[in-house]
C-alpha cells in the first residue's frame, strides 16, 4: 500500500521560499504511469494544483504558479520536493503531495498524503 508523507517548515516569511519534501513509500516513483503531484488548499478555498513530476523526471506546472515552482525528486531517497519562491500571505494553505495515474481517461489521483499547513506570515 502506498503512503506519501509531507514535511517541511510550518512557518516561511513573506519573501522567501517554502520547501516540502513529500516520501514515498509502498511504491516507486520511477515507477512507469506516475505522475508525483503536489496540490495545496487555502483556507476558505477548494484544492488547487501546483504542478507534478512523472516517472521520467519530467516536470509539468500551473501556469498560474509556473514562474515560482520548482519540483524535483531523489530517487535514491524516493522523495519528491517542493520550492515555491517569492511566498506572500496569499500562499498559505494546506500542502499535499499525492500520486497521479492515468488509467486511460487522463490522470487521477489515487493516493495522498496527510498534507501539511504551511503559514507565510512574518
Amino acid at each position: 500500500q502506498v503512503q506519501l508523507q509531507e514535511s517541511g517548515p510550518g512557518l516561511v516569511k513573506p519573501s522567501q521560499t517554502l520547501s516540502l519534501t513529500c516520501t514515498v513509500s509502498g511504491d516507486s516513483i520511477t515507477t512507469t504511469n506516475r505522475y508525483w503531484s503536489w496540490i495545496r488548499q487555502p483556507p476558505g478555498k477548494g484544492l488547487e494544483w501546483i504542478g507534478y513530476i512523472d516517472y521520467i523526471g519530467a516536470t509539468y506546472y500551473s501556469p498560474s504558479l509556473k514562474s515560482r515552482t520548482s519540483i524535483s525528486r531523489d530517487t535514491s531517497k524516493n522523495h519528491i520536493a517542493l520550492q515555491l519562491s517569492s511566498v506572500t500571505p496569499e500562499d498559505t494553505a494546506v500542502y499535499y503531495c499525492a500520486r497521479g495515474v492515468n488509467r486511460g481517461l487522463g490522470v487521477g489521483f489515487d493516493s495522498w498524503g496527510q498534507g501539511t499547513q504551511v503559514t507565510v506570515s512574518s
